[in-house]
């Protein structure tokens, strides 16, 4: 049975038995826990013995965690397994456990309950210096080729050990940094040191990253506090590096007239990727998780449901786009359908010339709609970050402004607000849950349209003013 001892205003000690240790002596769990100040004492008492049961319970099947006597690294192996792999994606778990390499070494030792504001300042100026990222990328050796050719393994083979895909390999091997060593020196069975060497690099983590790793340690510590096991998050009393707010990089109405011209030259199935991209304003992965069962010829509309991710050692596979709000429905001018409809003829006559080496969709019964709109050469879905690849090539070739693939989706949002398309209109389309979402990523481009409606109204007023002025 718990013992329940008041402390303070508010605050009480549960304390909890559990047997005794080697030397006779009585274990015991103690829990400190703050209730809600409006509650009565009737109400009080209630979730008091509420939360001594759970308390009892939790000591009693081994599943009790004493902030006093465990690390934050002790905890973020609880919060990963009881929270994490449950509830968030694959890929932003994949990306957090990215963050965790540097947080875990830096504050990691640190009892749960012993973390102050302090020691998480020290750790995001230790960030900012220089040379902290001497160790994210390895270039290989020239004994690598040489350890592949002895091993008698396929570079196609070493892919699919090391859970990446065959043209990370060619990349790895033609002398570009990878950050995939460790997982190819496990295929290989070898030493890291016998095939790598860490690429120097000297220049400091931006304001926004080192934010992402805050965030990252923030919400990790409210699970604390919700389980309570902590009484305070400390991430909440420090601020974190100030991030400027920019421009979101996009192209402008006549680069896009070029670049239409320019992919009349392209393969069809780039061509259409392209176009698909600026004129429905969908993110790469939302882009790549596309079946011909969401195209809708006879009404111009295109549907957003899934996205393709891709993890190395899990490979590719579709997932629910971001949240809620980005599955939606968007209207396409015909110009956009009718290079789908060239593209799908292309993919039809390959398909049909590969036969049974075409690999299907089998989730749907519709047989027209078991394929993915972008594939690899045997109808396997392409990796999300085929366009991107491509289109990086393609701007080069051309000459065109530095531009990511994802700057694409600004330049169509762009566009929209350009032409006097209503923020929630533009919202919609995008896949944003709230409007306040898309004013907040656009604000810069909102500013003009509100300058010319500001003179509108003065232009208007003074029209008027002076028509007065003539009459008196």
């Amino acid at each position: 049975m718990a013992s329940i001892e008041k402390r303070g205003d508010n605050t009480y000690k549960i304390v909890v038995s559990d047997g005794y240790d080697m030397h006779g002596k009585k274990i015991r769990y103690p829990k400190t826990v703050k209730l809600d100040p409006n509650l009565t004492p009737k109400q009080a008492e209630k979730e008091l013995q509420r939360i001594a049961v759970l308390f009892e319970e939790e000591v009693s099947k081994g599943l009790y965690l004493d902030s006093s006597k465990i690390t934050f690294a002790d905890f973020v192996k609880r919060w990963r397994t009881d929270y994490a792999e449950k509830q968030l994606a694959p890929k932003t778990l994949f990306r957090y456990e990215g963050l965790l390499n540097r947080i875990l070494p830096a504050i990691g030792h640190i009892k749960l309950n012993k973390l102050q504001p302090s020691h998480l300042i020290k750790f995001y100026n230790n960030l900012s210096e220089s040379g902290l990222r001497e160790d994210v990328s390895y270039i290989a050796k020239s004994e690598l080729k040489k350890i592949i050719e002895t091993k008698k393994i396929s570079r196609i083979e070493l892919a699919e050990k090391a859970g990446i895909n065959k043209r990370t390999v060619d990349s790895i091997l033609s002398g570009n940094p990878t950050r995939n060593a460790e997982s190819i020196s496990k295929a290989l069975n070898i030493k890291l040191n016998e095939a790598f060497i860490p690429k120097q690099r000297t220049e400091t983590l931006c304001n926004r990253t080192i934010l992402h790793h805050h965030r990252l340690i923030s919400s990790i510590l409210t699970c604390a506090v919700q389980w309570q096991l902590i009484p305070s998050n400390p991430a909440e009393r420090v601020k974190p590096p100030k991030v400027e707010t920019t421009e979101a990089a996009h192209y402008d109405e006549s680069t896009v007239e070029k670049i239409l011209y320019l992919l009349d030259k392209e393969h069809i199935k780039y061509k259409a990727m392209i176009y698909l991209t600026m004129f429905t304003g969908c993110r790469l992965g939302e882009l790549s998780g596309l079946e011909w069962n969401d195209i809708n010829f006879e009404n111009n509309l295109i549907r957003i449901r899934q996205a393709s991710q891709y993890i190395p050692g899990k490979g590719t596979f579709q997932k629910p786009p971001k949240n809620e709000g980005s599955k939606r429905i968007i209207s396409m001018p015909p110009m956009v359908m009718e290079v789908l409809k060239e593209y799908k003829k292309w993919q039809n006559e390959k398909r049909l010339k590969l036969d049974t080496l075409w690999e299907e969709n089998k989730e749907h019964e519709n047989a027209e709609s078991r394929y993915f709109v972008f594939t690899q050469w045997n109808g396997k879905p392409i990796y999300p970050t085929t366009p991107s690849n491509w289109f990086r090539k393609f701007r080069e070739k051309n000459n065109l402004p530095e531009l990511k693939f994802h700057g694409l989706r600004h330049t169509n949002a762009s566009i929209l607000i350009s032409q006097g398309v209503d923020v929630q209109t533009i919202a919609k389309r995008l896949g944003h849950t709230k409007p306040t979402t898309t004013t907040n990523i656009y604000s810069h481009f909102l500013k003009k349209p509100d300058e010319e409606a500001a003179q509108k109204l003065e232009n208007l007023f003074n029209k008027n003013k002076e028509s007065i002025s003539k009459q008196a």
